[in-house]
């Protein structure tokens, strides 16, 4: 669940970052269940999602990473993508990351009674815990750690801060060429709706 890059690439509009933030919690048909800003979010959403599985940089990332990981290499590669973000804010932003945090935080705090229930107790450690913490490796660690026990089946997302480490510098260039393109990507989809 890669928050911090989603969020990112939300642009300024609220409703917007909303939807985006929601995706992963929320399948299936849209209809006109949300304001129609936000089911663009969930849109913008699920349109990088698909965006990542076709570019040659995020399939890159995922390949670095041992076969043992299987369809967990997605989830790390997404994760890994928060900490280099994170990692190196200012680079792609001129807020800081601790006022982007708050200032993020704030908006999704004012839209939380139409979230699902499960996203809406998830805010805290999220914004807490979870995005605070994707700067270091040992924020990684505790993240996979936290996932791998979520999922119910026996995985090995435990272990995954060891191909991090492996494979940090061949992650970052992958990383710096998809960042470009899903901005690209992002503020077309933005502009122009589901005509991309």
């Amino acid at each position: 669940m890669n928050f911090l890059f989603h969020m990112y690439l939300s642009g300024n509009d609220p409703e917007l970052l909303v939807g985006n933030f929601m995706g992963d919690f929320v399948k299936g048909p849209l209809g006109d269940s949300y304001p129609p800003r936000i089911i663009q979010g969930l849109l913008l959403h699920r349109k990088i999602d698909s965006f990542a599985q076709r570019n040659d940089s995020f399939q890159a990332s995922r390949l670095r990473l041992s076969p043992h990981f299987g369809l967990y290499r997605g989830v790390l590669v997404d994760i890994f993508y928060d900490h280099l973000l994170a990692k190196d804010w200012s680079t792609w932003s001129d807020v800081p990351l601790s006022d982007y945090i708050s200032l993020t935080r704030s908006v999704i705090e004012k839209h939380l009674t139409i979230m699902p229930k499960r996203l809406q107790e998830f805010v805290p450690v999220i914004f807490n815990e979870l995005l605070p913490s994707y700067i270091l490796y040992s924020g990684v660690e505790s993240t996979l750690l936290r996932m791998s026990r979520r999922v119910r089946r026996v995985n090995p997302l435990a272990e995954g801060i060891i191909e991090l480490t492996l494979h940090y510098e061949g992650l970052k260039a992958d990383f710096e060429r998809f960042i470009v393109a899903a901005q690209h990507y992002s503020s077309e989809f933005i502009e122009n709706g589901d005509n991309i």
